[in-house]
């Protein structure tokens, strides 16, 4: 008999035991051993029943276990300690406390003061951390994301963006950074998958009860649900209650729109992560972005919490929340173009994707009617509002709105997630500053890292707490530092070997359990599945390959010779065993075709003990994939892989990588940890493509036969692979410190957090207005903004000169109604390719010498080094200026010598 109503009876804990309710709602212990292993200690079985979870525990865990409990000594002693441990460290300072510490922090700039010149549009992409600017790190910011994989207790992600919200979060609470994250409650979270007898993906949608998740909801000052809501077409209202997790030191909130207030419709909005189709896709993205900025107030309102200076955009799904900053500054009295150059300024923008068909895009009349005058924002003309966001550049579709352009729009400050990605990035959307060269184009690249402390096995960890102790290790985890990382070149090659060996026996036993699971669920019997016993071998070298499926990760490149691959597979004297594991996204057929492809060979009799495929990837499954895997494999269409993070979660185990030269591997690869897979870039049709994947697969092989397994079964003197074995060493010595995710958020802060509050404090009404009407004014006049002469102290005809000699290079432009006071006219000079194009830049700002003349023009003069041999050319140009201008590309705005004087004024080097 079903039931009409479902509620969670909580368990009321004897009062020595109230420090268990709150350990269980900090997720703290999602990545903290110690209050697992406590909670563990609480009832052994229920534990491994609830999958880990301490609140589904908590709740199935008997009264006269509890009150056993409350009288043994020593599980309170263990109890106060780990509480007490957990309030030290929501509390004490660390190392954002640390460098903020006596130096003014969170206090605004003086008005007035001097603000440091931006770079030049080709600096924005420097890689490399400048120095903290530690007094003007930002009270809080805010970080938005459509998807948090925080543990597999809160199902709320999908993927690799998900997982990296993740951890930015837990490393920003190690490190202390005051975060605020700010995300959707999906009653039925990203669906889980099963398989059909012959293969097929099918997708189960699990109703989750927030209630029986780690979450609390927040209460508003009188005790009551705090909500917040949404205006749209046709007066209908959207509400959503504010639901909250905690992540150790950071909250995130989380909005759910499944409440009485909301009809049926509304109530969906949050239903499924990704789902429905394009209204529905709006909807969850105006909640998340206008919403979560709502519920980020009543949420400092109601706590005290500091207010966030600065907003992070993660990806481009919550990119609406930079209008409901607007519609609140207008509110105070700003017009709108002030209010945009104000919420700018505190905007950091983040994409993950490189391909246009990985962004939302929706039609403008869509966004139009939900922008209208009865529906949300009203007091903003719709026409500004799909003026962020409309496609209205070269190559781009005039009549789409584009949630990655309005995000570029809407920050001052945006980067991709790798080196190689920003530079994706910046040839994806340069169409947004025209007249500039991609590599100019202002989006930098902070570098993707991973939550050690999540990710690194317990027998990792054992390994270096015995040798150089458990706090060390701990910080090691955390905040990085490669010095505290070189102590794993005194760990015995014996006890590396042994780790592996055990994380991989691990593996097997995971992997059969799971396998049997899955063939019950596919309708097999008992009796069909004696085989399960003997799939891997905890000798045999191992390679993992997990991820999402879509079609330019390439599941099945390893299937394009099936006779090669069962020979590795079968090899007499060096085998190889390969676990599989991924999701297609329930719309996409072609990718659940792909795991159907490669379902159907694993279940081959002849190789089926040696390659497996596990349904239901998800954080539990991984955190025991990346431990016992020799290597990782990763072969995406290069360069269309934007990071790829989950390479880096298995290299800080030990395990090897093997892949592609895309996302962060192209950045840190180096032959003494792994393998590049060749790639043949640069395929243009269907036929080019099915060629390329067979020469890469074939690359694959090589690798595989020829060196991987052979490195892997070679064994030296001692019975021990000691190149594989130093290869590890190299791997947690070298890639350790990087992959971090602390080493990332720490570059976000100095990079980009900290520039964005001091942007934001120095961004007071009057100076916003004022930049804003420099901008209107600039965009006005510039039509009018020429090169009329070049010359130089060189003959026109002289096409050779000597290293180091100094031209003089004079000037005339014709500035219009604008001044020297508002451009800056550059020489550009540097190599040049077989086109004349100039390459590895240097940009050196020329001096006005006199002007206007009577013909209104103005005279400018400067040097031109001569500081590199081969063949050399120069340019001229001239570029808005203005101290609040984060970058000199900020406009889109250049001007250029016209094609008749480069031709007559241009002269090459040789």
């Amino acid at each position: 008999m079903k039931a009409i109503r479902r509620f969670t009876v909580r368990p009321v804990l004897p009062e020595a035991l109230h420090p268990l309710s709150e350990l269980a709602r900090n997720l703290r212990w999602s990545w903290h051993a110690e209050t697992r292993d406590l909670f563990q200690s609480v009832d052994p079985e229920r534990w491994a029943a609830s999958g880990g979870d301490p609140v589904r525990l908590l709740g199935s865990v008997s009264t006269r276990r509890l009150a056993e409990l409350a009288e043994d000594r020593r599980f309170l002693r263990r109890l106060t300690a780990v509480a007490d441990d957990l309030r030290d460290y929501v509390t004490g300072d660390r190392w954002y406390q640390e460098q903020g510490r006596g130096q003014g922090q969170g206090q605004p700039r003086i008005p007035g003061q001097a603000q440091p010149q931006p770079p030049s549009p080709g600096q924005a992409q420097t890689s490399e951390p400048p120095a903290a600017t530690t007094s003007e790190l930002p009270a809080a910011i805010a970080y938005f994301s459509p998807e948090f994989g925080i543990t597999a207790a809160l199902p709320q992600y999908s993927g690799g963006l998900g997982i990296l919200a993740g951890d930015h979060l837990k490393a920003a609470s190690d490190l202390g950074v005051p975060l605020i994250g700010v995300g959707l409650l999906y009653r039925h979270g990203y669906f889980r998958q099963t398989l059909s007898r012959d293969g097929w993906q099918q997708e189960h949608y699990p109703v989750l009860d927030p209630n029986e998740l780690p979450l609390v909801p927040l209460q508003d000052t009188d005790g009551t649900p705090a909500q917040v809501g949404l205006a749209l077409p046709g007066g209908r209202r959207l509400h959503a209650r504010i639901w909250q997790a905690q992540v150790g030191r950071v909250p995130l909130l989380l909005l759910d729109s499944d409440v009485e207030e909301n009809d049926l419709g509304e109530r969906g909005v949050t239903d499924r992560l990704y789902g429905g189709g394009s209204e529905h896709r709006l909807l969850q993205e105006m909640l998340l972005g206008i919403g979560g900025v709502r519920a980020v107030r009543a949420y400092c309102r109601i706590t005290g919490h500091a207010g966030p200076e600065v907003f992070h955009t993660n990806e481009g799904h919550a990119g609406f929340l930079g209008l409901e900053r607007i519609a609140e500054l207008c509110d105070e009295g700003l017009d709108f173009d002030s209010g945009l150059e104000a919420v700018r300024s505190g905007t950091v923008f983040t994409t993950h994707t490189p391909v246009p068909a990985g962004i939302d895009r929706f039609d403008r009349e869509l966004v139009a009617r939900h922008f209208g005058p009865d529906a949300e924002l009203p007091r903003i003309d719709v026409g500004r509002i799909l003026g962020l966001g409309m496609e209205t550049y070269g190559g781009g579709d005039p009549n789409v709105f584009n949630m990655a352009v309005m995000g570029l729009r809407l920050a001052q400050r945006a980067n991709g997630v790798s080196l190689l990605h920003g530079q994706v990035s910046r040839e994806m959307f340069s169409g947004l500053w025209p007249g500039f060269d991609p590599d100019e184009v202002p989006i930098t690249s902070v570098t993707n890292g991973v939550h050690a402390p999540t990710w690194v096995a317990p027998e990792v960890f054992r390994l270096g707490a015995r040798q150089i102790g458990a706090e060390r290790t701990e910080d090691a985890m955390s905040v990085g530092g490669s010095e505290r990382w070189d102590a794993v070149g005194d760990i015995p090659d014996q006890d590396i070997w042994e780790l592996r060996r055990d994380l991989r026996e691990q593996l097997v036993v995971e992997v059969r359990e799971r396998l049997h699971a899955s063939w019950r669920q596919r309708g097999a019997g008992t009796a069909e599945l004696g085989w399960i016993d003997g799939v891997l071998d905890p000798d045999v070298l191992t390679i993992g390959f997990a991820r999402r499926v879509p079609s330019y990760k390439r599941l099945t490149l390893m299937l394009r010779d099936p006779d090669r691959l069962m020979d590795l597979l079968l090899h007499p004297e060096r085998p190889i065993q390969i676990v599989v594991a991924g999701k297609a996204h329930p719309a996409d057929d072609g990718g659940k075709r792909l795991v159907q492809e490669l379902v159907r060979f694993a279940d081959d009799p002849r190789v089926r003990h040696r390659l497996v495929f596990l349904p239901d990837y998800g954080m539990a499954m991984a955190q025991k994939l990346y431990p016992g895997c020799d290597v990782w494999l990763n072969n995406p269409l290069r360069p269309l892989e934007a990071c790829g993070t989950s390479g880096m979660k298995a290299a800080l185990n030990g395990c090897l990588n093997l892949s592609v030269l895309d996302g962060w591997w192209d950045e840190w690869f180096r032959p003494d940890f792994g393998w590049a897979i060749p790639t043949a870039d640069g395929t243009a049709t269907a036929e080019d493509q099915d060629r390329r994947d067979d020469v890469e697969a074939a690359a694959l092989y090589d690798l595989l036969e020829q060196r991987v397994a052979p490195r892997f079964y070679e064994r030296g003197q001692g019975g021990l692979p000691d190149r594989w074995i130093e290869m590890v060493r190299e791997t947690l010595t070298h890639l350790g410190p990087k992959v971090l995710a602390g080493r990332m958020v720490r570059e976000y802060v100095e990079r980009l957090y900290a520039p964005a509050a001091r942007a934001h404090r120095a961004l007071v009404p009057d100076t916003a207005r004022e930049l804003a009407e420099w901008k209107a004014r600039v965009r006005g006049a510039w039509h009018r903004v020429t090169v009329d002469h070049v010359e130089t102290s060189a003959a026109p005809a002289s096409t050779a000169a000597e290293l180091g000699a100094t031209l003089v290079l004079r000037v005339r432009v014709g500035l219009g109604e604008l001044g020297p006071d508002d451009v800056e006219v550059q020489a550009v000079s540097g190599r040049v390719d077989t086109e004349d194009r100039i390459t590895d830049a240097t940009y050196v700002p020329l001096k006005p010498t006199s002007g206007p003349d009577e013909e209104g023009r103005w005279s400018y003069e400067g040097p031109l080094s001569l500081d590199r041999t081969g063949s050399f050319g120069y340019t001229v140009r001239i570029l808005p200026t203005h101290r609040l201008l984060a970058s000199a590309a900020e406009l889109g705005l250049v001007a250029v010598p016209s094609e008749e004087l480069t031709e007559e004024a241009g002269v090459l080097m040789r």
